[in-house]
């Protein structure tokens, strides 16, 4: 399970920054990657139907949220996280 949501928001991630997926690394944050926080929006709502679940993110003010997203790993683990949640 966890490697698909992996697989699955490196794809959407590497889709928002129009990247290969190979190009995605982990520990690359968004801005390495060239998503602004437009690209970010979009990135968000494409995990939240992929995953059928609801990211607490405000854009206004995403450093006041519970979602994490530094870098490529932690968007990931966050994810897991809800995903999770969800299905438990």
């Amino acid at each position: 399970m966890t490697d698909d949501v992996k697989t699955k928001v490196i794809a959407i991630i590497a889709e928002q920054a129009v990247l290969d997926v190979g190009d995605v690394k982990p520990d690359a944050t968004l801005a390495d990657l060239g998503i602004d926080s437009l690209g970010l929006v979009e990135a968000i709502f494409a995990i939240e139907e992929a995953f059928d679940i609801t990211v607490p993110f405000n854009a206004n003010e995403p450093t006041e949220s519970d979602f994490d997203i530094s870098t490529v790993a932690t968007i990931v683990t966050a994810v897991e996280a809800l995903v999770a949640e969800q299905s438990a």
